[in-house]
């Protein structure tokens, strides 16, 4: 291709589309906002064919630019708003976690269920849990460390530490649950750590201790925990079960911006975790006073999650993004 024919015969498209880029939104007629989708069009092809055949740097550079301020301020980004932000917290987060209640509930059962049995496995014989730590250390965490790690760092650092952790864990439960196994691994690995110390601890009769610190923050904790879990392998059985009507890469599209939603969801509702982890369950409170707040905030959350999520099923609402968004598909039958 002769490039410097090219830009001499569209040169003046070009150039007549800057033009029309640097005036007002408001100053254009409706003639030239038709001929500016036009020439942003053609534009396109220009750099398409640019690069399949004469890939000058300079000149792909120069279209590049010019076809992304077209588009932008053709599809302008909608932009923050507060009636968006309203819908988000009482539709689209709590519907999707609610989509999702049977998974969350049974991961909650399965990880209680392995939790108590390794607690009672390592509780009546605690030989077991020498396999993963020494003597030495089992006797510290008994004695010292388990109420010492929730007070041993000043409460807004632990705070934020914790927060960083929790949505950590969440995230790879969103992530990786296309693959089932990576959350399979995570809630293993969380059901073993927790099982071993509570069976230390229930062993060497501190179940007081142990259920006192741990439900506090535990309570909110682990539900977030059992939502992102849940949530995540339910994007991998839409991997793997996509249904008749969708193929199986648009049924994981459809169920991962779900998961995304999800994600963003659990971040102030994780804080709110870490907050009663880092200032609530090291205070020098009343045990009962201490539990009876973790299990506020903790119903709290269930009450938001199912009360506006079976509110959003009856409305008919989505959590899915707008649908002129969304791909477009015929039914695969």
């Amino acid at each position: 291709m002769d490039l410097d024919a090219f830009v001499t015969e569209h040169g003046g498209e070009w150039h007549r589309l800057r033009i029309l880029l640097g005036r007002s939104r408001r100053k254009l007629t409706a003639a030239e906002v038709d001929e500016m989708v036009t020439l942003y069009r053609r534009t396109a092809t220009h750099l398409s064919v640019v690069q399949s055949r004469s890939p000058d740097p300079n000149l792909v550079s120069v279209l590049t630019q010019l076809v992304l301020r077209a588009r932008a301020r053709l599809n302008p980004a909608p932009g923050f708003s507060a009636a968006s932000m309203v819908r988000f917290l009482t539709v689209v987060f709590p519907l999707a976690a609610y989509r999702a209640r049977w998974w969350c509930l049974g991961v909650a059962v399965g990880f209680v269920t392995v939790s108590t049995i390794l607690i009672r496995l390592v509780a009546t014989d605690q030989r077991v849990a020498l396999e993963f730590m020494p003597e030495n250390a089992v006797d510290d965490l008994v004695n010292h460390g388990f109420e010492a790690y929730y007070s041993e760092h000043p409460p807004q650092n632990f705070t934020f530490a914790v927060w960083t952790n929790n949505a950590w864990v969440s995230a790879v439960c969103l992530a990786g649950g296309v693959l089932v196994l990576p959350v399979l691994y995570l809630l293993w690995e969380n059901a073993l750590n927790l099982g071993i110390v509570g069976g230390l601890m229930v062993g060497h009769h501190r179940t007081d201790t142990f259920l006192g610190l741990l439900l506090v923050h535990g309570m909110l904790e682990l539900t977030c925990i059992f939502v992102a879990a849940g949530v995540g392998l339910r994007i991998g059985w839409a991997w793997i079960a996509p249904g008749p009507l969708r193929t199986r890469g648009q049924s994981v599209a459809a169920a991962g911006r779900s998961g995304v939603a999800v994600a963003i969801g659990l971040v102030p509702v994780l804080l709110v975790s870490g907050f009663v982890e880092g200032f609530v369950t090291p205070a020098p409170l009343p045990p009962p006073v201490k539990l009876a707040f973790g299990a506020f905030v903790w119903l709290a959350f269930l009450a938001y999650m199912i009360g506006f999520g079976a509110r959003a099923v009856r409305n008919g609402e989505t959590a899915d993004v707008d649908e002129l968004d969304r791909e477009a598909f015929a039914p695969t039958v």
